[in-house]
């Protein structure tokens, strides 16, 4: 019998999704994250604002070391120290958050990363990889190791399971 998850946060309330996959493990092939979801939290990340209410849902271990404020989003918490991300409110009004993840990209990598597989998943791939851009960017216009180059960028590709701290 596999695993089923059942969320109650603030955001879902009886949303239950079960675990297909063993965890970290038989990602689609288009789809190779540098950064696991408990690296993400530790390096700081979304102004730290982000999973304080579902803590639950996830191995506790993720939030062992993670930089995280559940009064208000700090990006003094970030990694680079910088704001390097819209508003849920923008995320809604660009038709980019679904109702299985109301929190968007990261809610989904890592439930995805826990071993859920569905029908968003291919929407979400394509996202991810979108990003690539910005590595090309970061490349084109850093000396290698530089982190005070582009800084909002680099922090926006940690968003995204991109490791920019080894561009």
């Amino acid at each position: 019998m596999r695993p089923t998850v059942i969320v109650n946060d603030l955001m879902q309330s009886d949303y239950t999704y079960v675990l297909s996959e063993p965890m970290g493990e038989n990602f689609d092939v288009r789809f190779r994250p540098q950064l696991t979801p408990k690296e993400m939290l530790f390096l700081g990340v979304f102004g730290g604002r982000y999973l304080t209410d579902c803590r639950n849902e996830f191995p506790s271990d993720w939030f062992d070391e993670a930089k995280l404020c559940s009064t208000k989003h700090d990006p003094a918490l970030n990694f680079f120290g910088v704001q390097a991300s819209k508003s849920l409110a923008y995320w809604r009004e660009k038709g980019w958050i679904h109702d299985e993840d109301p929190r968007g990209w990261f809610q989904w990598y890592c439930r995805y990363y826990m071993g859920r597989r569905g029908p968003d998943d291919d929407r979400q791939i394509k996202r991810w990889r979108a990003m690539k851009r910005h590595v090309a960017q970061v490349r084109r216009n850093c000396l290698p190791d530089d982190l005070d180059c582009r800084r909002r960028q680099r922090q926006a590709l940690l968003h995204w399971a991109y490791d920019s701290r080894t561009i």
